[in-house]
């Protein structure tokens, strides 16, 4: 027997939001529809009963899916049906999976997967920021282990006003828009993109987020209380707190020693800390180390992260020695590689991106086919991230997730600044050849020297910095560390990596380990990343004070022009025959889109000499004829009484046998014209009625002296028409009387019965 629970929220513009449990997947530990207008997203979460042997972490695994026929619509590809996940779809798991993942507790360790499905849409309404508030619902009424409930929101800036959960039409227009991820007391995820706003716009717009996420944790502890959840007991850590106590005393002064050390070689540490946990481990009897070494493992983290947080907070000393707002040295070069359109390296400290920029035509675009978005993109980031960037020696097995989230937030971070009315599509990829830190921002800095390099007219220049955070909320104390490690980000209570210009903050992506972050404490570390945001564009501008004059010899030259849309057709042909046409004989890429103003159509090649071929046939196309213009045209048939002449593509004009020379010319056959000559013409005449056009050719001959033009008889002088004669002489038409007046018909004969 169905027994369905339901709660309601409402948004502050008065659209309602329903999470629903106890009707679909009944079998999942924990399953809830979501409603939005006609948008219905599933959320189910199923985690195993045990946990692994040997695993000693959350094994999360969260799923995002849209089905294409939530939006009426076919897969594309052969099989017409769903595959991989689109990056669109990644993206979004991730965004989920940043906000559950930290509030599972320390010691569950089953895997858990949590599976949220788009079932319906209208297109209105942006489903992807629903689907945190159906997977943390999905949770609460489960009983799963979980210290949520969260819920994520949309918050775009549109007119100024701030909008929770924007539809499509309304986020088109938005300046600021922030996907932020928060349980009832604390945010724990930020991530969007923004043009050029001040550190304080982006606080209020996190606070507006913050009281709405606020009422959505209000409505699911509701639910789970109505539903009756009871979360399982397990046991998935055997620990020995003597041991534990035994390596914290043991360990810990040298942990301290080698993370107050201040040296800036990752490996270098690296090895010095194992090398402490090494030595423990061997002091321990031999029958005991292998069942011992895991937990010795697992204490000494605990032992290391205690370390170097005290040795930060305590005596202000980082791994690497520098001071908490000191950026690590920073080197870079343009113009790296002579095949690229453009190229840059970025080193700061040992993180290194090895940038490039190809320029490419329209027929580059990215084609987007996902469920609700299509279209075409003209500005592409790849990010990549080999595993001997980190001197591991694993094989390269395609892109990943964490490729794809860095990758998205770099392009995030430049595409605002990219100019509005560029020609060329335009591809950035990103190869991190090194890392210790930030890749992600690294991608950003190393993505404006090539852009700049490669000739792209910025609006402005873009670099971003990681920003780290170390709490104590024992004693209240804290520290803002900019240019963060790899270590410190790890063993930190923040993420915050903020990419700007001079003028403002154009893309944020923020996770937040700790309880109770203050708004204070955010604005310090915005302001502190402002800071260094600054000083590494001043290097930046050094390195390349402007965009390159020209582009590289290269890079193909690109015209663009507009054009009636009445002629889009002509300019195409028949089956591409004329475009197609345009392309082999001018060796020129020719490309043509309708717009609302007209035809766009954009012409590329290596070369001027294609270029300017390709234009003077489209102009050609699309010229209007005029009269006395002189056109160099193709004969396409021979008649009697002259020629048709082709003087602009699909445009035929008559050359009467007397408009080809000043001396009489008896027959076409003399005239020595022959289908397929190339004459010149000039067109001497336009009909406005019919449209059609005369030609001559005698008008461009010298006027041969004394030459008396025949004079042509008045039509009326002419006598009487053969095919007519004269009408009194004919007699009146037999329907007529003498008068010339119309005779009266004839009646109509009876009926065949009254005749007989």
């Amino acid at each position: 027997m169905l027994n369905p629970i339901k709660k309601t929220i409402s948004l502050p513009d008065g659209r309602e939001i329903t999470v629903e449990t106890g009707k679909l997947a009944k079998q999942a530990d924990g399953a809830v529809e979501v409603r939005m207008g006609g948008t219905m997203l599933l959320a189910t979460v199923v985690s195993a009963k045990e946990a692994g042997e040997g695993v000693d972490f959350m094994p999360l695994q969260v799923e995002y899916k849209e089905k294409f026929s939530s939006f009426g619509r076919f897969p594309g590809g052969f099989l017409k049906r769903e595959g991989r996940a689109s990056d669109y779809e990644i993206l979004t798991a991730r965004l989920v999976d940043r906000v559950l993942r930290p509030l599972f507790p320390d010691n569950y360790h089953a895997d858990t997967f949590v599976n949220i499905t788009l079932y319906s849409t209208d297109g209105v309404d942006i489903p992807d920021s629903l689907a945190g508030l159906a997977a943390s619902a999905a949770l609460m009424v489960s009983d799963v282990p979980f210290n949520g409930p969260i819920s994520e929101v949309r918050v775009a800036r549109v007119d100024g006003q701030f909008v929770i959960d924007p539809t499509f039409e309304q986020l088109e227009k938005a300046d600021m828009e922030l996907m932020v991820g928060a349980t009832y007391d604390n945010i724990m995820m930020v991530e969007g993109e923004m043009n050029e706003v001040s550190e304080a716009e982006l606080l209020a717009a996190l606070k507006s987020a913050h009281d709405a996420i606020k009422v959505q944790c209000k409505a699911q502890l509701e639910l789970a209380e109505a539903v009756g959840a009871v979360k399982r007991e397990y046991c998935h850590e055997v620990n020995d707190e003597a041991l534990r106590a035994d390596v914290h005393e043991k360990c810990y002064d040298k942990a301290y020693a080698v993370a107050k050390a201040g040296c800036a070689d990752k490996h270098w540490r690296a090895d010095s800390f194992e090398a402490i946990c090494n030595e423990y481990i061997e002091s321990l009897p031999e029958e005991e180390r292998d069942e011992k070494a895991p937990l010795v493992k697992r204490y000494y983290h605990d032992v290391e992260k205690e370390a170097v947080r005290r040795c930060i907070l305590d005596e202000g000393i980082r791994l690497d020695g520098r001071k908490t707002t000191e950026i690590r040295p920073i080197w870079c070069e343009i113009d790296y590689l002579p095949g690229p359109h453009g190229s840059a390296v970025f080193t700061r400290g040992e993180t290194q991106s090895l940038s490039t920029v190809t320029l490419g035509t329209k027929l580059d675009e990215k084609i987007v086919d996902d469920v609700i978005n299509q279209g075409r993109e003209r500005f592409l980031l790849h990010y990549n991230f080999p595993p001997f960037s980190t001197g591991e020696a694993r094989p390269v097995r395609g892109v990943g997730r964490r490729e794809i989230g860095h990758g998205n937030l770099a392009h995030r971070a430049l595409k605002r600044m990219f100019p509005d009315d560029f020609p060329y599509v335009c591809r950035i990829v990103s190869d991190i050849l090194e890392s210790n830190g930030s890749s992600s921002m690294a991608t950003v800095c190393a993505g404006t020297l090539a852009l700049l390099d490669a000739g792209v007219k910025m609006k402005r220049p873009v670099s971003g910095i990681a920003m780290g955070l170390i709490t104590d909320t024992a004693s209240g104390k804290y520290a803002v560390l900019s240019d963060i490690l790899g270590d410190e980000d790890h063993l930190g209570d923040m993420d915050f990596k903020v990419t700007g210009t001079t003028e403002g903050i154009t893309a944020t992506q923020m996770d937040i380990k700790c309880d109770g972050l203050s708004y204070e404490i955010l604005e310090r570390a915005l302001m502190q990343a402002r800071d260094g945001r600054l000083h590494i564009l001043n290097i930046i501008n050094q390195t390349i004070p402007a965009p390159r004059e020209d582009y590289k010899p290269n890079v193909p030259r690109i015209v663009t022009m507009l054009i009636p849309k009445e002629l889009i057709g002509a300019v195409i042909g028949p089956g591409g025959k004329v475009i197609q046409g345009i392309q082999e004989e001018s060796g020129a890429t020719v490309s043509i889109d309708e717009i609302e103003d007209g035809g766009y159509i954009e012409v590329a090649a290596a070369n001027k000499a294609s270029i300017d071929k390709a234009l003077s046939m489209i102009n050609a196309i699309v010229e209007l004829p005029e009269e006395g213009k002189v056109y160099r045209g193709k004969v396409r048939s021979i008649l009697e009484f002259g020629a048709f002449v082709e003087f602009m593509p699909n445009r035929d004009g008559l050359l009467h046998i007397s408009e080809i020379s000043w001396d009489r010319i008896d027959n076409m056959e003399a005239s020595g014209i022959k289908e397929g000559d190339e004459l010149e013409v000039k067109l001497i005449e336009i009909d406005k009625k019919t449209g059609k056009y005369r030609l001559s050719m005698r008008a461009l001959q010298p006027k041969p002296e004394g030459y008396v033009e025949r004079e042509r008889a008045p039509r009326g002088d002419r006598g009487p028409r053969r095919d007519r004669g004269d009408r009194n002489d004919r007699g009146p038409r037999r329907d007529r009387n003498d008068r010339g007046e119309r005779a009266p018909r004839r009646e109509p004969r009876e009926p065949r019965e009254s005749r007989d």
